[in-house]
């Protein structure tokens, strides 16, 4: 990969948006000295596997799934809590591979979702003006001057955390628990009653019954590592450049490639894409699969000149756009930047974020995402892809395997005033496993339907 003269600190050199003004310089420097020693969280060879995996996702040989929490926070740091989001994770892939006989590449946005970027500097309560929360690798949720102060020491909790976090992921991973014989076991008993949990209960036991048949012909999860393990890789957005930097490292088994061992797959958000800044200028060295979020404001010039410099060899699955608009705004936003690309001939792997442009604020005064809103905008999107020759390669939600209530709508029909029962999130609404697993069954199908599109149109 061509550097242009890049290294791990030039992004120093340029404007840099989203992120905290540490009052301590000296403090940030022992962190970022301490970071520098500590092992890398992933590997190099890890983050090939998944640009491999990528490029089969851009020619429409599998299928992305990418879904985690909208932040991390260091308090619902739990086993469990990783647990039952792989859990939902693993259960929403064979609900696709199954149905859309697709394999499907596991991204979690896990073990580094720590920062987010804000509309604001600041926030006002009361009265009171302080900074706002940017996540916990920055400062606290509690509204106060102490709590809201940038603390670079957290940098350290982030990066324990991920480790921890990482390293329960790989276990489970290649344990046992994610074997496909154990695909009854995934279900969660708040998931069990609903129409999405009752689908699924019966795909499982076809899946056992298919299994059954493969172990009286010998093959078994003790000889199959399809049937035993799963690849499972982690993401998050490229944020915190201090954090960034601090984890690279080269390849030692291709000196001169770059690494940045925090997480397999980065993104770069809506707000911090601009071309000549820091965020673009420190991912452009990485050879990470990087994914960059388009939204409304997306200019089509904006895209190729990012896709040129990002990936200025086209390497297959380098490079991710997630697209964000809303629902009822597909249309006029994403064709033309599906042109864009296709005028390019780049290869890229599609993917849609239908949480972000879906955010509205509920009768009873709590941040939500209509069920409905997010499933609309989903189906935008495949027909957007289906009429222009593209492939709809992914998807990227906000999730988690707890039984919240912070999305309105789905099969139980969550209210408005249901909100307030179990709303834990620290910043954006995200999807239960109902909701999630719901979702899952509505994605096969579009799939399912477009592959058997193709096929007719082939034959015909």
């Amino acid at each position: 990969m061509a550097k242009n003269n890049w290294t791990p600190t030039s992004w120093r050199d340029k404007p840099i948006r989203q992120v905290p003004d540490y009052a301590d310089q000296a403090k940030l420097k022992d962190v970022e000295a301490q970071l520098h020693s500590f092992p890398p969280l992933v590997f190099a060879g890890e983050a090939r596997q998944l640009k491999a995996d990528l490029a089969r996702v851009a020619r429409g040989e599998a299928f992305l799934l990418q879904g985690g929490d909208c932040a991390e926070s260091f308090a619902e740091f739990h086993p469990n809590n990783i647990r039952d989001t792989m859990k939902v994770l693993l259960q929403m892939a064979v609900v696709l591979t199954w149905g859309a006989q697709l394999p499907v590449v596991k991204v979690g946005r896990i073990a580094g979702q720590f920062a987010k970027p804000r509309s604001a500097p600041t926030e006002v309560i009361d009265g009171l003006e302080l900074a706002s929360y940017r996540g916990d690798i920055i400062n606290g949720i509690d509204f106060n001057a102490e709590a809201r102060e940038p603390d670079p020491e957290r940098v350290l909790m982030a990066y324990r955390q991920s480790a921890s976090t990482l390293n329960l992921l790989r276990a489970f991973a290649h344990g046992g628990f994610a074997s496909l014989d154990n695909v009854e076991g995934w279900m969660q008993d708040f998931v069990k009653s609903s129409p999405a949990g009752q689908a699924y209960e019966k795909m499982a036991e076809n899946i056992s019954d298919s299994l059954g048949f493969m172990r009286a012909c010998g093959v078994t999860s003790d000889n199959s590592r399809a049937i035993s393990e799963v690849s499972f890789y982690t993401s998050h957005e490229a944020l915190l450049l201090w954090y960034e930097e601090a984890m690279t490292r080269e390849d030692s088994t291709h000196p001169g490639d770059m690494v940045d061992g925090s997480a397999h797959m980065l993104w770069i958000g809506d707000r911090t894409r601009q071309l000549d800044e820091a965020h673009v200028e420190f991912l452009r060295g990485v050879i990470n699969p990087i994914g960059i979020k388009c939204g409304p404001t997306t200019e089509a010039d904006d895209l190729k000149r990012l896709l040129e410099t990002l990936n200025p060899t086209d390497e297959a699955g380098r490079i991710t756009l997630i697209s964000r608009f809303g629902a009822g705004k597909v249309e006029d936003n994403l064709p033309r930047l599906i042109r864009a690309v296709q005028d390019t001939g780049r290869t890229v792997v599609w993917s849609c974020d239908p949480m972000h442009g879906n955010i509205e604020k509920s009768a009873t005064g709590y941040k939500t995402r209509p069920f409905k809103n997010i499933e609309r905008e989903i189906r935008e999107v495949f027909q957007v892809h289906r009429a222009e020759g593209s492939f709809m390669g992914g998807l990227h939600f906000e999730m988690t395997g707890q039984d919240v209530t912070e999305c309105t709508g789905g099969a139980f029909e969550l209210s408005d005033q249901d909100l307030s029962d179990r709303y834990h999130t620290h910043c954006d609404p995200r999807l239960n496993g109902g909701q999630s697993l719901e979702l899952a069954f509505l994605i096969a199908e579009m799939l399912k339907d477009g592959r058997n599109n193709d096929i007719l149109r082939k034959a015909s």
